[in-house]
């Protein structure tokens, strides 16, 4: 009997996310000889359901799979909080080496101690921007501007810490709600500004790199136990062909998005290296706050590659 593994999403055809879990996909039957397959349900949203509902339906069983940010699980995963360091970020190559060994291990154990998950592999979420109505050259600019974040409270303090007013949105309603007014700026990566067609009503980009978003790919614990080691042994190394490919996927998108930003009328900035660090100075003692709750051993892990 062939093994049906569903697997929910919450992007689009093209983003970066959705076209790694159809290389998942393809990469169970080609390994199972077809005897498992996946099902994919590229965008929860298209169901009326809102994207952070992907995580409850998961780990209720709905679905078998997902991928998620890992930044919405802090409050189950304290430790998640290490890739929440805003204005201190490791290099890219460095993260993905980090998450590949002893660090990405170590979180793996803490969410099935934590949660109804077992972590089976991390995506790359991309560096965060933040677009915005008008032009960002200083602090003041940031000021009375609402911006666009989620439900974690450590985020809403960095941006009210750097003058802006946050304000809660969904991934489901960002296009509305920057169409209506209701948010002046956002934060994320330029995959998710263009495809969710913020830019057309935020065509300033400031490049602020002031975080490097991972993405946990996550599989309910009762569909895993009942795989049995075989079947497991695939979706595993499934996992790592596909996490090989959406990290070359978000690297190439990068530089994409960039160019058709910049077609699209947007105007992207680099920030003077005076406002950023004048930025990561104001939204220091939140970091602190953070690293207060973090696991040490991890903290001096990544600690080793962080730049200010």
């Amino acid at each position: 009997m062939t093994v049906e593994i569903h697997i929910g999403g919450y992007q689009g055809p093209r983003s970066v996310h959705t076209r790694a879990t159809q290389v998942l996909a393809g990469a169970v039957a080609r390994l199972s000889d077809g005897a498992a397959t996946v099902r994919l349900t590229g965008n929860v949203s298209d169901a009326g359901h809102k994207a952070v509902d992907l995580l409850r339906m998961t780990e209720e069983g709905a679905f078998d799979g997902c991928y998620f940010w890992s930044s919405y699980l802090t409050g189950r995963v304290p430790d998640f909080g290490l890739f929440d360091q805003h204005f201190r970020v490791p290099e890219r190559a460095r993260v993905h080496a980090l998450l590949d060994g002893p660090l990405g291990a170590r979180l793996r154990e803490k969410v099935a101690e934590a949660t109804g998950y077992r972590l089976f592999g991390y995506w790359d979420n991309g560096y965060r921007q933040i677009s915005s109505t008008r032009p960002i050259r200083t602090l003041d600019d940031c000021r009375g501007l609402r911006i666009r974040t989620f439900e974690n409270e450590d985020y809403r303090q960095v941006f009210r810490a750097l003058g802006f007013e946050p304000v809660d949105v969904d991934v489901r309603d960002m296009n509305a709600g920057a169409r209506d007014g209701r948010y002046d700026a956002q934060e994320n990566p330029l995959t998710n500004t263009l495809n969710l067609g913020i830019n057309a009503y935020q065509p300033h980009i400031l490049m602020t790199r002031h975080l490097l978003g991972v993405s946990s790919v996550l599989f309910n614990a009762r569909s895993v136990d009942g795989w049995g080691a075989e079947l497991t042994a695939i979706v595993e190394a499934a996992v790592a062909e596909a996490t090989a490919a959406q990290r070359r996927f978000a690297i190439d998108e990068d530089a994409d998005c960039r160019a058709r930003l910049l077609a699209a009328g947007a105007e992207i900035t680099e920030p003077d290296p005076a406002l950023r660090a004048e930025m990561a100075a104001r939204a220091r003692p939140v970091v602190d706050r953070i690293r207060d709750r973090l696991d040490p051993d991890l903290l001096a892990l990544i600690d080793a590659e962080l730049r200010d």
